[in-house]
């Protein structure tokens, strides 16, 4: 088995031949993928950005582990200028999609750390005004996630057929009579395509770089575009297969925290150290400040906070009556 598989090394030749092939098998559907999204873009030096930087990391590859549907595909780049470069570009043609007055409200904003999308007054944008709930793999009916890493990785052929009937027809069937890989929903640190891709905008970086502020361990793997790599971290297929979250820090530890509840639905466990790991990171934000609390809720059942900040700002602008932020969470949830 070739080292740069980046897979545990198994324990007899069986396994061996069932570990290279599923690596394999992956990191096909990974470039099918990003092969097919990077030729829908019609500016050509983004779309050698694309092919340049992009990494997908994050619960996908866990989905595919466990032969189990992708609820969508985190896409991270490894410069800012790649951001800069994808985020203006999707906004320009997001902006093409809607009317005039909430066109001129979003904008891209290059500042010292960061690229964020700024969205007027409501702080995210989304095409046709709806937005399904984001669910996560983890949250799954048992019944859709028997098979373990161990198995899967001894029959390679059938994630393969699986996502040649599933997730192909799925991407070819939906929206069909729109353009593929639109902007439908923007918020301050992603932007979401059709057809089941996310960009990430919040950070950038190698692979390690962005998994410093990553929170859970079993969605540390990762492929890039560039050299075609996939790798398979050994600490996230264990976590995986005991189904034990492991917390490895985080910029959102507030959307880590709501995360959490979801896992253990599902009957994922956590440790004690893992908690108070989450609950130092809390600790230090300065939640009051309604800038800081609106980027650490964004993408976290946004439709509910968005209006809670929303209620906030009304109340004032600047910093957050705890004792109103109360009554507002007493009244909605």
């Amino acid at each position: 088995m070739q080292a740069d598989e980046g897979i545990a090394r198994p324990r007899n030749r069986d396994n061996m031949v069932g570990d290279r092939m599923k690596a394999k098998t992956i990191k096909q559907v990974l470039r099918k993928l990003v092969d097919d999204w990077a030729a829908s873009i019609e500016d050509e030096r983004v779309r050698q950005i694309v092919k340049d930087n992009a990494i997908v990391t994050g619960g996908a590859i866990a989905s595919m582990l466990l032969r189990e549907p992708v609820n969508d595909y985190d896409i991270y780049f490894r410069t800012r200028e790649a951001v800069l470069a994808v985020a203006t570009y999707y906004v320009g043609r997001f902006k093409g999609q809607v009317a005039g007055s909430e066109a001129r409200e979003i904008s891209v904003r290059a500042e010292e750390d960061r690229i964020r999308i700024v969205v007027k007054s409501a702080g995210i944008a989304k095409e046709g005004g709806t937005n399904k709930p984001y669910e996560y793999f983890e949250t799954r009916a048992d019944g859709e996630a028997t098979q373990y890493v161990s198995e899967v990785m001894q029959d390679p052929g059938a994630i393969e057929d699986t996502y040649e009937q599933t997730e192909g027809a799925a991407l070819e069937t939906k929206d069909a009579d729109k353009p593929k890989y639109r902007p439908v929903f923007l918020s301050t640190n992603a932007i979401t395509l059709s057809h089941k891709i996310q960009l990430v905008l919040r950070f950038y970086g190698e692979p390690d770089e962005i998994h410093k502020n990553y929170d859970y361990i079993h969605c540390t793997n990762y492929w890039t575009a560039w050299d075609d790599h996939l790798e398979l971290r050994k600490e996230a297929l264990t976590a995986l297969l005991s189904r034990e979250l492991v917390y490895v820090g985080s910029k959102y530890p507030v959307c880590s925290m709501f995360r959490l509840r979801k896992f253990i639905k599902r009957g994922w466990s956590v440790n004690a150290g893992q908690l108070l790991k989450i609950a130092m990171q809390i600790s230090a934000l300065d939640l009051t400040n309604i800038e800081t609390l609106q980027d650490q809720l964004t993408g976290v059942d946004c439709a509910y906070f968005c209006e809670v900040i929303s209620k906030l700002k009304d109340k004032d602008p600047e910093k957050v009556n705890v004792a109103y932020l109360v009554e507002i969470i007493n009244r909605m949830f």
